[in-house]
């Protein structure tokens, strides 16, 4: 999928690998991943600093985690973070209800007392 096709959505999809629970930021690569079929593949270069942004702006809290002698950090959704995903998904059905009714269009209906071939 196109890289165009993800920006402006990436804090949301951010926050929903999130939203069960903290996750290091190759998990989080790895969930959008898996959650969308192999079809979206994030750069690290995007993604953490999306995740310090979001932090920065009280949507996700972080902490140092120690696996054997690595450290890596977790992120998680504040409170905060979590009504942010709820406006990100109602502005999403709004999105692709508008440019579903443009690309799929209903059918006009049949008006009465018209005939036709």
């Amino acid at each position: 999928m196109k890289a165009d096709a993800v920006r402006g959505h990436l804090d949301g999809l951010l926050l929903a690998v999130l939203e069960p629970g903290p996750l290091h930021g190759y998990a989080i690569i790895t969930a959008v991943q898996q959650r969308s079929s192999g079809t979206l593949e994030l750069r690290t270069g995007t993604v953490y600093p999306a995740l310090n942004r979001l932090e920065r702006t009280g949507l996700l809290r972080s902490t140092w985690d120690s696996v054997g002698e690595r450290r890596r950090r977790r992120y998680e959704l504040t409170d905060a973070g979590r009504r942010a995903l709820d406006g990100e998904r109602a502005a999403w059905r709004e999105f692709t209800a508008a440019i579903g009714s443009v690309l799929n269009p209903a059918p006009a209906p049949v008006r009465p007392g018209r005939a036709t071939a």
